[in-house]
Order: C-alpha cells, then sequence, then structure tokens
C-alpha cells in the first residue's frame, strides 16, 4: 500500500480522512499532523523517507500549508502533495500550486471522490475539483494567450523553414530564394533561437511544417 501522511489541524476532518484513508485498501497512513512544523520535523529525522503522498491543509496554525510545500517539494522532488482546503479563491489554489502541490481538492468532495482523487494523484495525475480547475484554466487563458509559433518569425524565416521541410538542402534554399548559403544558415539558426528548440524536426513539429 502507498505510504501516505495527514496535516490538518482539525482533529474531526483529521480522523475521517484517517478512517477513509484505511478503509480504501490503498494506504498505508505513516503518520497524521496537526501543523506543519511537526510534519518538518518528520521529514528531518528522516521517518518521512518512505512517504509518497502528502495531503495537507492550507490553513494551519503556525506555519501555512503552502509554505510547508515549498520547503518539502525541493527536498523530495519525487513526493505528490494534494491540497485538501476549503479555500477556492485564486490566491490560496496558485500560491499552493506554485508551491508544488500537485493537486487541490476542496474539502467538500464526496469521500468517494476523494478517494479516486488521490489514486489519480499517485498514478501521475492531478486532480482538480471542477471549480478549481476553471479557475486554473481561466487564469491561463488570461495570462498566456495562444501565439502561432509562425507568427514570432519573419516572412524569410518562414520561407526558408518551409523549403527546409519539403527535403532542400541549404544550397538548394539558397539557390530558390537568390541568397548565399550563409545567410540560409544565419535565418535557421535565429529560428532556432525564436522556437526555443535545437534541430529541425523540433522546428518543423513546433511550427506545424512537419
Amino acid at each position: 500500500m502507498t505510504p501516505i501522511i495527514i496535516i490538518e489541524d482539525d482533529e474531526k476532518i483529521r480522523n475521517y480522512l484517517g478512517a477513509l484513508l484505511a478503509g480504501s485498501g490503498e494506504f498505508n497512513l505513516n503518520a497524521s499532523f496537526v501543523n506543519a512544523e511537526e510534519a518538518m520535523e518528520f521529514f528531518q529525522c528522516g521517518l518521512g523517507d518512505p512517504v509518497e503522498i502528502v495531503l495537507t491543509d492550507l490553513q494551519l496554525p503556525g506555519m501555512a500549508g503552502s509554505e510547508f510545500i515549498s520547503w518539502l517539494k525541493p527536498q523530495r522532488p519525487d513526493i505528490q502533495i494534494m491540497v485538501l482546503s476549503a479555500y477556492d479563491d485564486a490566491d490560496h489554489v496558485f500560491k499552493a500550486l506554485q508551491a508544488g502541490a500537485t493537486g487541490y481538492v476542496l474539502k467538500n468532495t464526496p469521500s468517494t471522490k476523494l478517494v479516486e482523487s488521490i489514486i489519480d494523484l499517485r498514478k501521475g495525475g492531478s486532480p482538480m475539483s471542477s471549480q478549481i480547475a476553471r479557475k486554473v484554466v481561466m487564469a491561463f487563458q488570461q495570462q498566456v494567450p495562444y501565439v502561432d509559433a509562425k507568427e514570432s518569425l519573419s516572412d524569410r524565416e518562414n520561407e526558408v523553414l518551409l523549403w527546409l521541410s519539403k527535403g532542400f538542402s541549404y544550397q538548394e534554399i539558397a539557390d530558390k530564394l537568390f541568397i548565399s548559403i550563409d545567410t540560409v544558415r544565419t535565418h535557421i539558426r535565429n529560428t532556432y533561437e525564436k522556437l526555443h528548440v535545437r534541430n529541425k524536426k523540433e522546428a518543423l513539429r513546433k511550427t506545424g511544417y512537419r
């Protein structure tokens, strides 16, 4: 069974989660804590080495859950951390995700769905309550608008890349465009830099010319 710990200051919720995990037959609850400081000591002394999943609240006495995540994740990049919180506002959500949380589920999630989410996390997924997923999508759409990779290139760079996609050599492209082979190389080098790629295959795939 997968070793897991809980960080939750509400005793009733902590006991509920412990019973839920025990009854799932999927997880072994190694420990549960009322605050992040106790969890830190657990990891610092090596007792947390076998742990694969952390289930934590954000609003904790003392150190906040997001601070604990920021502390733990660099030391254990392999560990999966899922937030279980009553907060669905963007500030809490993105602070936790940026700190290193892999999932974010609300406390009103039905027990069956909660267990499914933790299993999904274990399998490599990033489970999120639907309200949280919507906030992430909206923020992404607002902050990172889609830009066609070809639009970052000049007309000539696109032209060179197009001929390259058809299998023409540098010299053949130079002859067709009436430019020197060195100019072709310069255009290709600039194209790779603009697209943040390392070779022709990556450039063609990113621009859709392949």
